[in-house]
Formats: structure tokens, sequence, C-alpha cells
């Protein structure tokens, strides 16, 4: 944040300190001076003149200072500051204004703001000269996390201003608030200072509208979230406002405009990142439509956007069997499985293997999810088991697996009415073979 000084003092009048993000400060000629003088006081303030004596030291000390010799400019500083019983309001303002421009540019900013407050102390000096200080005072509490000060330097400019206060004191004094947990005061100033600039015809800063948005967010108020939102996709149209959006509308319950904001997100390349992809596909998957949400998820696989892990197998899988794709979900299925450490995913491929009258697969899948266990549903592998023999007309043996489906209390019922099915079948079987044989 070091800077090098400038060559005018007017500027700083003129100006405030972290308005502009210039270090600005002294002394161009006694009859500059003599103007700002001029044109800065109102007929209730007569502010005495810098005189040259003064004016001369502080330009000795500018000049160290813009040579980059900040200790040499403080001691002439401290030189003239031991002649201040001597010195009038206007000067000695000066030297204090100096002194904190200095331990600004040098980074002592609790100096810096210790001179600064000197500076509106003195009086009378120049109004102009007083409220950019008052100004700076402001920002620079700000920026040290002094929030409370920050507030009171605000209020005083507001108090000595005569004109319309700008938008961006009103932002300052909404910050301040935010920083200070007043959530409610700082909505009723950021909100004022939008509205301003709005009715003005210009667009607001996105810094505010950022701001505004978090306000509302920690006053829990989601709905209005959701409509600084919708101004700054209009405004900015930043992918990370589009993806916000869409996180309010499911915050709010909408899920249809939830999914219309992030498919529209997605149309513009605005959905890229991993979490953002898998989000979407969610939602297709939420709003049956899982066939794109496993286009989605396989292209994204297929680029190396998403990993291949667990999760994202498993949604894959899951996303195709949904769309009816069975042929596309085995292998994808397959592969979870493999790394799953639980039989649950391979439970699950038994049953797709078994919608696909793929029988000994689906017998092979089920006995991987019986040996490794931790089933949410145990008796569903074995159920699965019963009915792919039953379909090879390995009666004996799927009625062997519907008995220790009937163990287990979730796939009993199942179990049984199978069971009666598969003891007739089997004994139409016999019957018949018996016939045949006589």
């Amino acid at each position: 944040m070091k800077q090098t000084l400038s060559r005018t003092l007017l500027s700083l009048v003129a100006t405030g300190l972290l308005a502009t993000g210039s270090v600005s400060t002294l002394l161009v000629s006694n009859d500059a001076v003599a103007q700002e003088q001029k044109a800065s006081e109102r007929p209730t303030r007569r502010t005495p003149a810098l005189r040259s004596k003064v004016y001369e030291q502080l330009a000795r000390a500018q000049s160290a200072a813009d040579g980059g010799n900040l200790a040499e400019a403080i001691e002439i500083l401290d030189v003239v500051q031991d002649k201040e019983t001597s010195m009038n309001s206007y000067e000695l303002a000066m030297m204090y204004n100096f002194y904190g421009f200095i331990y600004y540019n040098d980074e002592q900013y609790d100096k810096a703001l210790e001179n600064f407050a000197k500076v509106v102390e003195q009086q009378p000096i120049p109004e102009s000269f007083e409220l950019s200080t008052l100004f700076s005072l402001a920002q620079l509490n700000l920026m040290q996390g002094n929030y409370a000060e920050a507030i009171t330097y605000l209020e005083r400019w507001e108090n000595l201003n005569t004109g319309k206060i700008p938008p961006k004191n009103l932002v300052i004094k909404a910050q301040a608030y935010y920083q200070n947990k007043q959530y409610a005061e700082a909505a009723d100033f950021i909100t004022e200072a939008i509205k301003g600039h709005e009715e003005e015809g210009m667009i607001p800063d996105e810094g505010w509208l950022i701001l505004q948005r978090a306000i509302f967010y920690e006053l829990k108020q989601p709905e209005k979230v959701k409509d600084v939102l919708v101004k700054m996709v209009k405004l900015f149209n930043e992918p990370k406002y589009w993806i916000q959006l869409a996180g309010m509308y499911g915050e709010l319950g909408e899920e249809k405009k939830q999914l219309a904001i992030m498919e529209a997100a997605y149309q513009q390349g605005y959905v890229s990142s991993a979490a953002d992809i898998f989000n979407l596909a969610q939602l297709y998957y939420y709003h049956k439509a899982p066939y794109k949400g496993a286009r989605l998820m396989e292209q994204a696989l297929n680029d190396g956007v998403l990993e291949k892990n667990l999760r994202n197998l498993k949604f894959l899988g899951q996303s195709w069997t949904l769309a009816k794709e069975q042929e596309k979900a085995v292998p994808v299925m397959a592969q979870a499985a493999e790394l799953s450490d639980d039989g649950e995913l391979d439970a699950q491929l038994a049953q797709i293997y078994l919608n696909m009258e793929d029988w000994d697969n689906a017998i092979s899948a089920a006995e991987k999810a019986i040996e490794k266990g931790e089933l949410r549903n145990a008796g569903i592998p074995y159920l699965i088991k019963g009915m792919a023999l039953y379909n090879k007309k390995q009666y004996a043996q799927a009625l062997n697996e519907l008995a220790e489906a009937e163990k287990f209390k979730s796939s009993r019922g199942m179990a049984q009415q199978w069971s009666k099915f598969v003891e007739s079948e089997k004994a139409s079987s016999e019957q018949i073979q018996a016939e045949l044989g006589s």
C-alpha cells in the first residue's frame, strides 16, 4: 500500500484519502492555498491563512517524503510541532494531515488514524477539508475493523454536509453496520444507496449488490436474496450469479425454476465445475428427466471433470436405470459395485440383471451382495436368486433361496408368494415329467 506522496495539497482538500485510493498531500503555492481556503469557506466560517514560514517547513517535509525518506519527513514535522503553540488551527490541521499521510504511506495505520483524528479537532478549518478528512477517517476505520468509529465519523460528515448524501457514503455506512452485525440498519442504508443510484439512471456498483445480497442472507430473507440475484444476473451475467440464483430458488422450494435456471446456465456454458454438474444431474433425476442427467454425468466423467469414484458411478448407474437404459446401467453399476465395501450395489446390479432376464449374472451379483453383506434389505438377494433359479427351472434350488428370503421381514411376504408359485410350478413340472416317463 506504499505510494509516493503527490505534489498537491489541493487534491487532498477536495477528495478523501480512501475515496480515490491515492495518497494526496500538500503544497503548491501560497496563492493556491489561499484560493482553496476561499473556495471552501462559508459565510459563517472564517478560517486563518497558512503562513509562509509554516508552508516552507511543510514543503521541506514533503520533499523528503517524495524522495522516499519518511524518517526525515517526520523529523521535519516534529520540529514544526514543537512550535504548535504559535500555530493557528488551519496550520495545525495541515501538519497533522501530513503526519497522517506519511504514516498511512508507511502502513502505520493506527498512527495515521490518530493524526487524521487530530485534523478535525482543529477549528476553524475549511469545511471541504473537514469533510474530506471525516470521510477518510470513516473509510480507514472501516478498513481497520473499527466499525462503530466508522459510523460515528460518517454521521459527523452527514451533519456537516449541506447537500445530498452521495450513495457511496450510504454504502460505507451499510458496510460498517454489516461488519458490526447490525444487519437491519445495514439493509436500510444499502437499499437507499442502490435506489438513489438507480433513480438517477445509473447501474449500481456490483459490490453494492453483493453487499445487499449478503445482508439479506444474514437477515434470513431468501426472497429478497433471490430478487438481488435476479438483478445481478441481468446486469452482469456472471456464471456464479446464475448458479447462486438457482440455489436460492431451491431454498425457496421453487424446484422447477431452479432447474430452469440451471439449464439456462448450462446452455451458456456456465455449468462447468464438478459440483455444479452433479447438482444439475441430481435436478434432472428428481424431476423425472434421468436420461438428461445420465448424459451429462457420462460426458463429465469421460472429460475428466468428474472423478470415476463410487458416488459418481453409483449415481450415473441409477440414472441410467431410472431412464430404463439397462444396457448402459450395467457396466457403470458393475464398476461402482467393485468400489463399494458393502453389497448394496451388487444387490441393485442383480435386480438389473433380473429385469434383463440375464439369470446367470443376476445370480452371480446376488451372491456377491450376500458375501459382502451390510445390506439394508438382506433378504432381497435371496429373493432375486430364487426368482432367477425359477426361470432357469431349477425349482428345488429356487425354493431353498426363497426359504432364506422368508427369514427377513422385509422380503418375507413376497418370498412366500413366490414359494407357493414355485411349488406349484415344480409340482406341475414333476407331473409332466412323470407322465412323459410312463
